[in-house]
């Protein structure tokens, strides 16, 4: 494997992964899909304490998936590129069919042995 490609992989995973490693950080990515909050609203949108939010927010801009701006005493937030919801739809869409495998797999061996 190319080295500058095995870089870009390793540099993507960290990046990426990292940030998508927690089921509150990818809520909150939907959740500012469609609307910019301050932390304090998004907090209650995802139903969140304000802190453990804040932390969140922090991996997140860091992974540079989110996006922030300064508004007086406040910061808003909004998400950092709509692809990272469009990729989340096709986790998504993917372990669905993955689930259905199994399920119909489950179906299956449970019709054979109990006809």
């Amino acid at each position: 494997m190319d080295n500058t490609l095995r870089e870009e992989i390793t540099q993507l995973h960290a990046q990426v992964c990292s940030g998508l490693a927690d089921s509150n950080r990818i809520l909150i990515l939907y959740t500012l899909d469609n609307k910019t909050y301050n932390v304090s609203e998004l907090a209650e949108a995802v139903g969140l304490p304000q802190p453990t939010t804040s932390r969140h927010l922090k991996i997140l801009r860091d992974s540079g998936m989110v996006s922030s701006q300064r508004d007086g005493q406040s910061v808003n937030y909004t998400l950092g590129d709509k692809r990272i919801t469009q990729a989340l739809e096709l986790l998504r869409s993917f372990l669905g069919d993955k689930l259905r495998a199994q399920a119909n797999l489950v179906s299956s061996v449970d019709e054979r042995l109990n006809p």
